[in-house]
């Protein structure tokens, strides 16, 4: 586990002078994590076997809070300290409508907690850190440019997602500190907004009230007890003013359904969307996992109708390694 984070220019670190709380400390309190999945995962492809990125220590009993995808269907998981040591982990629990994932140590971190803020309070203009690990050297001094819903292509959607630059140039997992020091959020992604001259890039933070619901029911059962969402294994994309779709789940719903690259998405279940993330909203209204979602697409200039049996997302992910 020799991989080195990129390091921030030290023009972007922040100062201790600048802050009321002991920077060092809520550094510490950062891990490294490696996560390896098998070749036959089902996320394999899109997201590789072996995938690196950071951690933050939630409890005393060695309970560590990342995304989601850096940890699901791993069979090997390395947490490296801020002071070298390596510790192996155990990929405890994945939450798909969040997008959070927890790792528990399998011996002792000794590291300091980094306490939970509120991220509702959290607004545009008002100071973060984005925290990598690695100390200071791997931490960017941030601001809140936005609260917004933000749509991913792989059907997830929040509501009110934390915005800030400058991005992060290595920012999977990495912790979210606000003015008082408590963690704000999970970094998940980098971003662009605007376009041509007036691009900018951005980190979009998952805020950490939404741990806070299923946290005890990750913990106890590695994903929240309600039923599951339908997921249907579509990646889409908005093109103007149409959702296309721009991808299929190899053997997921969609494409057993007859859903192909390049369809436009017209209607689900009756009801035209008018966004990406409606999209998502559409197909989860329906039921849960296992309803069938009803899909009015445009196909060379043909109206289709294709139902598609939904599934349990994370269950069929497991399935593929099982098999």
């Amino acid at each position: 586990m020799a991989e080195r984070i990129p390091t921030i220019p030290f023009e972007l670190q922040p100062r201790q002078k600048n802050l009321g709380f002991d920077l060092e400390r809520a550094l510490a309190g950062i891990v490294s994590v490696k996560a390896i999945a098998p070749a036959d995962a089902f996320t394999a492809k899109s997201l590789g076997t072996e995938r690196l990125g950071h951690g933050v220590v939630i409890r005393q009993s060695g309970l560590v809070l990342t995304v989601g995808y850096l940890i699901i269907e791993a069979q090997e998981v390395w947490l490296r300290t801020i002071d070298g040591r390596v510790i192996a982990g155990h990929a405890l629990a994945y939450d798909q409508e969040t997008g959070f994932g927890l790792v528990q140590a399998m011996s002792s971190l000794d590291l300091p907690v980094l306490p939970f803020g509120s991220s509702r309070e959290v607004a545009p203009g008002d100071s973060l850190i984005i925290a990598g690990s690695g100390g200071r050297e791997a931490t960017l001094a941030a601001t809140c440019t936005a609260r917004q819903q933000f749509a991913g292509y792989w059907e997830y959607w929040i509501s009110d997602a934390i915005m800030t630059a400058p991005a992060h140039p290595f920012w999977g997992g990495a912790a979210a500190i606000d003015e008082q020091g408590r963690l704000a959020g999970i970094a998940s992604l980098q971003v662009e907004a605007g376009d041509g001259k007036q691009s900018q890039s951005l980190n979009m933070v998952i805020p950490i009230d939404l741990l806070l619901p299923v946290l005890d029911d990750l913990v106890k059962f590695g994903r929240p007890n309600k039923p599951p969402r339908p997921w249907l294994g579509i990646y889409a994309t908005e093109i103007g003013d149409r959702i296309v779709i721009a991808g299929v789940a190899d053997d997921g719903p969609a494409e057993q359904a007859g859903v192909e690259v390049g369809d436009i998405l017209l209607a689900v279940a009756g009801d035209k969307p008018s966004s990406l993330g409606e999209v998502w909203r559409l197909i989860w209204a329906q039921g849960a996992a296992g309803v069938d979602i009803p899909l009015l697409v445009e196909r060379q200039d043909r109206i289709l109708e294709v139902r598609v049996r939904s599934a349990d997302r994370l269950l069929f992910a497991r399935a593929k390694v099982l098999h």
